[in-house]
């Protein structure tokens, strides 16, 4: 497979390109800016080889893009994005055209790396099917999106259920008080919540405490959640529920444009109770999501995981399926899937509960 010999490519893209171009895209999600790339870098050992292309009639079109730092580039990999960061894919004046997409996936196949991988937009899916040459392999995903038009008031009365609504009014009376990050710090606030709740869920599942809490901090290392609190103030924002004053359900909720994206949540649901903070932290989430102008209320990948996938649906999210492109020059895909299935049956066990958003 041979890329477009009339595209010209920097990389790393230029800053402001960038933003010029995210600003022309109403598309783009957070996880598509120079800032979240900075933070997954700041992260994990990666580098910004994010990738501008411009073609002979002056398209100018973005693949945020990482690859592994420490290698060789022959056995370097390149993602957009990597596990665990969300969405990639391109940003484009007015939106990804099918020429777009067809033109970059060719060039970045002809990549001198062990393997590029590139996760789009799962609302342009269709267009994306249509477009990747064939020569990518494909992994199937199942993401929930909340569509906002018409404002809090519609989603409310025409997309949440109605047993939903009643959850919520329920947690509205349970004594809960719920704050939007004001007071203290809110990452530690949630962080401590999260530890707790890999806590009772190594109890539950007879797992170590000391390999739950190890796991866990492995795939989610504190550090991820200050970096992007502090690279995106306003627009990260953490939501914590208080029961007699203590925290007992938190979930991050990041904006920008008209996208709102659902990002993360930890719950203590011994203390909780059956006070239903998640459902009520959802609803408030969702208003602000509104009142910001967001068109889209992303939340997130479900894995496939019945419970998860019923309670995003009880806000009136739909299912997209789509699908993760990847390309690699030696059978890097079985070794790792292997090493990772190994994993996975220990981390089967701590697999998120409802209201556990993984974008």
């Amino acid at each position: 497979m041979k890329g477009d010999k009339d595209l010209q490519v920097t990389s790393p893209a230029p800053r402001d390109v960038w933003r010029t171009l995210l600003q022309s895209d109403s598309r783009a999600i957070i996880s598509q800016t120079p800032e979240w790339i900075d933070c997954l870098c700041k992260t994990e050992p990666y580098l910004d080889a994010t990738r501008l292309y411009e073609t002979a009639r002056g398209r100018k079109i973005i693949v945020p893009m990482v690859r592994r730092k420490g290698l060789p580039q022959a056995l370097a990999t390149e993602a957009s994005l990597p596990h665990g960061w969300g969405i990639g894919g391109l940003i484009a004046e007015g939106g990804a055209r099918s020429e777009d997409i067809h033109a970059v996936m060719a060039d970045l196949a002809d990549r001198p790396v062990l393997r590029t991988t590139v996760r789009p937009d799962p609302l342009g899916a269709d267009l994306w099917e249509a477009s990747v040459p064939p020569d990518f392999v494909k992994v199937p995903h199942l993401t929930h999106v909340l569509d906002l038009s018409g404002g809090f008031k519609s989603v409310w009365t025409e997309r949440f259920s109605s047993k939903t609504r009643t959850k919520i009014r329920r947690a509205e009376r349970s004594g809960l008080v719920v704050e939007c990050g004001t007071e203290g710090n809110p990452v530690s606030v949630f962080y401590d919540l999260y530890i707790r709740w890999l806590d009772q869920r190594a109890r539950q599942r007879r797992i170590p405490i000391a390999l739950a809490r190890w796991l866990g901090r492995r795939r989610e290392p504190l550090r991820k959640f200050e970096s992007v609190a502090q690279a995106f103030g306003d627009a990260c924002r953490i939501w914590i529920a208080r029961l007699d004053g203590q925290p007992v359900a938190a979930s991050i909720l990041l904006i920008f444009g008209g996208n709102a994206v659902y990002w993360r949540n930890a719950s203590d649901k011994e203390s909780a109770g059956s006070t239903r903070a998640n459902d009520l932290l959802q609803r408030l989430m969702i208003e602000d999501a509104c009142d910001a102008g967001c068109r889209y209320y992303h939340m997130g990948e479900s894995g496939g995981v019945a419970s998860l996938m019923h309670f995003k649906s009880r806000f009136g999210a739909v299912p997209y399926r789509s699908f993760e492109y990847y390309r690699e020059r030696l059978p890097f895909t079985n070794v790792a899937d292997w090493v990772r299935e190994l994993g996975n049956r220990i981390e089967e066990k701590l697999r998120f509960d409802p209201g556990q958003a993984k974008v």
